[in-house]
């Protein structure tokens, strides 16, 4: 074998080894950028809904909680109000209208539903005569779809209505085609996910791919002589390394929401 075959050969295992090495080094970076968007995703979720859980936690007891049992107990085990406002004009002899607004405790919801979904409700566009619904409880409805019709009244034109969000109907309203209709009253309520179902309550407080608990701080901060509750919710130890305390782009700091010094729940991933 001579020396110029011999060379050919170091020089073929020796590009053999370097592509290997290249493409070995360009997958793995494919895999740890896709790995860091998969486990942040994940965080989004879980911040999301304890941001929730804390929101319709202060709306229940006047206030959030730093306790995580306490949290997930209330998710868990909870019991709510259902309430409906219905507004109705009231027209007045000197050319003003008069709104007069109701709210009506309609039944109860647990929280981890109030938490997890969002109800849409559709109410009467104005007074009139209702001719029918165009869905069944129970139904699916996608925007856009009719949902009810009826003709307004002193006009003959028959209007008909759309959903102007997605979900799923669990309330129609008793009412028959022929009868009257009040503008503001309620027809139909609808729920859809607003939160990943997925996202398992009990380790609510775990940090996806670090194991670590998340940072929670609650306390209250004087606002013109009123007290008024603050939260803030992050994630201690991001997986991403671009993602540092002292950044200066809020969303390139650590995965959070809240502050521990202004009134908001705002995400800095939103």
């Amino acid at each position: 074998m001579n020396l110029t075959r011999i060379l050919s050969i170091v020089l073929f295992v020796t590009s053999l080894a370097l592509a290997y090495y290249l493409y070995n080094s360009i997958n793995s970076t494919i895999e740890f950028r896709e790995n860091i968007e998969t486990t942040e995703s994940q965080i989004i979720d879980k911040l999301a809904v304890i941001r929730e859980a804390e929101k319709v936690y202060l709306e229940h007891y006047g206030k959030y909680t730093s306790s995580w049992d306490s949290l997930v107990n209330f998710i868990e085990t909870a019991v709510l109000p259902i309430t409906v406002k219905t507004e109705t004009i009231i027209p007045l002899s000197y050319g003003v209208d008069s709104i007069q607004v109701t709210i009506d405790t309609i039944g109860t919801i647990s929280a981890r539903d109030k938490i997890f979904k969002k109800t849409f409700v559709v109410n009467a566009a104005d007074h009139g005569t209702f001719l029918g619904f165009f869905k069944n409880d129970g139904d699916y409805v996608v925007k856009g779809t009719k949902s009810y019709k009826f003709k307004r009244t002193g006009s003959d034109k028959i209007d008909e209505l759309t959903f102007l969000d997605k979900g799923t109907i669990n309330s129609l309203a008793d009412i028959n085609p022929g009868d009257n209709l009040r503008k503001g009253q309620n027809l139909i309520t609808f729920w859809d996910y607003q939160h990943n179902p997925k996202v398992n309550v009990k380790t609510l407080r775990t940090v996806p791919g670090s194991g670590k608990d998340f940072d929670i701080f609650v306390s209250q901060i004087d606002r013109s002589g009123i007290k008024v509750w603050i939260i803030e919710v992050k994630d201690p130890s991001p997986i991403n390394p671009a993602r540092k305390e002292d950044n200066e782009a809020k969303n390139r700091k650590p995965l959070r929401f809240g502050s521990r010094v202004d009134v908001t729940t705002a995400g800095n991933w939103e």
